[in-house]
């Protein structure tokens, strides 16, 4: 089984995320893209990163622009090395 972080631990890995917050057992970032197909085109670059990462974050689409995508080891019950290293590689992407 994948270890659960402590509470420590995920403020520290938060810290370093600059666009990202805390939300329960797991950890949130909004997206604002210029319009609808560059949001769409953000969902299928994170889908591509999630599935090499092989970890797959609930990613909502809202408004006609707006994104909202939600990390957590769903199997774990909470929060992992892997929900914060998907966090990164999000933030690595271009139009995200």
């Amino acid at each position: 089984m994948t270890e659960l972080l402590a509470d420590q631990d995920i403020d520290e890995r938060l810290a370093a995320l600059e666009h990202w917050h805390r939300d329960g057992e797991a950890i949130v970032r909004d997206v604002e893209c210029k319009d609808f197909p560059a949001a769409i085109a953000a969902v299928n670059a994170v889908a591509i990163a999630a599935e090499e990462a092989n970890h797959h974050p609930d990613i909502l689409v809202h408004g006609w622009n707006k994104l909202r995508f939600t990390v957590t080891n769903h199997s774990a019950g909470g929060l992992t090395e892997a929900d914060f290293a998907l966090a990164a590689a999000i933030d690595g992407l271009p139009g995200v």
